[in-house]
Order: C-alpha cells, then structure tokens, then sequence
C-alpha cells in the first residue's frame, strides 16, 4: 500500500518546498493537491518542487467553480499528472434539503465530471459528515448522491463518515467498487486535543485503521490512501506519526 500525504494539512506551514522535502525524508512517495496550490504557487511551479523531490500528485482536490471550467481544471490535472480529480466540498448555503436536491446534485456532479472522464481522469466526490445526516424522510444525502450519477466514483473520508453518525463498514461493502480513494484521519478520544478540532494523528485515535484498511483492501478499488488532518499543531508531527503507524495497518 502506497501512502499519500493531503498537502491542506500542511497550509499553515509552508513554505511548500519544505514541506515537501520533509515528506520525502519521512519516506512518502505521494501527495494529494488542493485547489488554493494550483494558483499560488501555480502548478508549473509545484511540478518542479515536486519532481526536485520526488514526488508525484496522482490525485488533487478541485472546488466545484474550478472544476467547472473545465479547460483550466484539465490543464492543472494535466500539469501535475494527476489521474484522479476529485471535488471536496459544497457550502453550506448551497446544499440542497432534500432527497430529490440531492438526487440533482449527483447528476451534477456527473455532468461536471465529464470532461474529466473523457480525459481519462477518473472522478470523485470527497464526503464530509453532513451527508451522513439524515434528512425529513429519514434517508441520508450520500445515498442520493451515489446512487442518482452511477458513473460518479467517491473519495471516502472515513471519519467524516464516522463523525456523521454512520458506521464505515457497510458503506464499504455496498459501494466499495465506487470507492476510487481513501482519506486517512483519526478522531481523539473525546474532550482531546480540542486545539486540533478533536482529530488525532492516525493510529493514535479511537478509528481502527488495522481494520478498515484491510477491508478497503479487500472490498473496494481504492488505489490511493491519503493521510489528513484537518488542523494540525505540528504538521511534521502528524505526517511522521501517520506514517509510522500506516506501516503496521
């Protein structure tokens, strides 16, 4: 298993060349990029920080305004040889509130992959916990989302899913030939590390990652697993504990 590093985790560290030539030192191989990088530092100039090092971005993160201009997009992708795109997030104000919003907002998210798709890219959503919560009819948003654009893979942040209230595990068995890549994080025990928004550096929280990345392996196509923290104290920290603990999952 190849272990990938999600570079938002580092943002507030940079500067990025550093950033990635500890990474390297630590022994990853991969990063995962993120839509502020692609503008400053710009990906021409990220490239060569990452060939000087090493390193390869076979997946990135793209707001849902970048993706859909999409000549920008397929030039950033194309710039950082990436494979998978993936879209992060959608705000707040602009989730739907219902079943059949969201049922709209996989196909869109399918429309808007297309030119990606057609490109060769393979294409993904990035859950958070919000669409684990139920809505009026007692159904969850990510359901609709899968289920409404079947050409739509999904990149599974899995304590995102937990922090949702849902159980990973029987998301995996049912949509684990969907699931195209993994974010790896870690929840604290509760009340800790309440200066890190409650996440844990991974194999030192309450997730078993033993576990679940050996049913990920087994039940779905991920072929990327990308450590993240979503606000670290010490980004060098959590990236080297991460991956000492990967090496035992």
């Amino acid at each position: 298993m190849t272990w990938s590093f999600q570079l938002y985790s580092a943002r507030n560290f940079q500067p990025w060349d550093k950033v990635l030539e500890t990474l390297k030192m630590i022994g990853y191989k991969n990063v995962e990029g993120f839509g502020g990088m692609y503008d400053t530092p710009g990906a021409d100039a990220l490239w060569d920080m990452l060939d000087k090092n090493g390193l390869a971005m076979p997946s990135g993160h793209f707001s849902l305004d970048q993706l859909k201009d999409s000549n920008t997009g397929l030039r950033t992708a194309k710039t950082l040889r990436m494979k998978l795109v993936a879209c992060p997030h959608i705000a707040a104000d602009r989730r739907p509130n219902d079943a059949a919003g969201w049922r709209d907002f996989g196909k869109m998210l399918a429309e808007v992959g297309k030119p990606y798709r057609d490109e060769g890219y393979d294409f993904a959503w990035h859950n958070h916990d919000f669409e684990f919560q139920p809505l009026g009819d007692g159904s969850v948003p990510m359901t609709h989302i899968l289920d409404a654009a079947p050409e739509l893979g999904w990149e599974m942040d899995v304590a995102w899913v937990i922090r949702g209230g849902a159980d990973p595990k029987p998301w995996i068995e049912k949509y684990g030939s969907r699931i195209l890549a993994v974010h790896v994080k870690d929840i604290a025990p509760k009340g800790q590390n309440t200066d890190e928004d409650g996440w844990a550096d991974v194999g030192h929280g309450t997730v078993d990652w033993k576990g679940l990345c050996q049913l990920l392996r087994d039940k779905s196509a991920a072929k990327y697993f990308v450590m993240e923290h979503d606000n670290p104290s010490d980004a060098t920290r959590f990236a080297r504990l991460s991956f000492a603990a990967a090496q035992r999952f």
